[in-house]
């Protein structure tokens, strides 16, 4: 079985200090939140700056959790309306080749995100509600609230990113 959630990233997180106790609400609040923390972020940046030790622009960083939250939000709803409750796995880095994460503009992102996030809170929503676990093909039984904190946890985790490439760039107000 793969080791998710806090198990992996530990208690609280050891790298963004993402605490995983919160509640699917409170989960649910802070993906609400996303697109506009990402915005407030990167306000006056290009969105293409770098960190030597990270593979991804802050863009590409929006990005890849905007394809996570719409992933989980489209496996939550196909359970939820088809009874389709066997997921698999995916691999963000192929994701991220495919659709060149790092020639995003950031703007595009930013506008993707916030639809993504809005969509995933009203599938969560529904999924909470219904009572949705996901038989997922790695990591077993996966409920609808742990699918509601593992992409809060990514999306938190990911500005975390963010914040460090722009300290990295030298870029004040991160």
């Amino acid at each position: 079985m793969e080791k998710w959630g806090a198990s992996l990233y530990g208690n609280p997180c050891g790298g963004c200090g993402f605490e995983w106790s919160l509640t699917p609400e409170e989960a649910i609040r802070i993906v609400e939140g996303l697109p506009a923390h990402g915005r407030g972020l990167l306000a006056g940046r290009t969105g293409y700056e770098r960190h030597p030790d990270l593979g991804w622009t802050p863009a590409a960083y929006l990005s890849h959790i905007t394809d996570n939250l719409r992933n989980w939000a489209e496996r939550l709803a196909g359970a939820r309306l088809s009874g389709a409750v066997d997921v698999p796995g995916y691999d963000p880095d192929l994701m991220a080749e495919g659709r060149n994460y790092n020639e995003i503009a950031m703007a595009a992102a930013l506008w993707s995100l916030e639809r993504a996030a809005d969509a995933w809170a009203e599938s969560v929503t529904a999924a909470l509600a219904a009572g949705v676990v996901l038989r997922h093909a790695t990591r077993g039984a996966q409920r609808a609230e742990d699918v509601a904190r593992n992409n809060a946890h990514d999306g938190h985790h990911h500005l975390w990113d963010i914040e460090r490439i722009l300290r990295c760039a030298g870029q004040p107000g991160s």
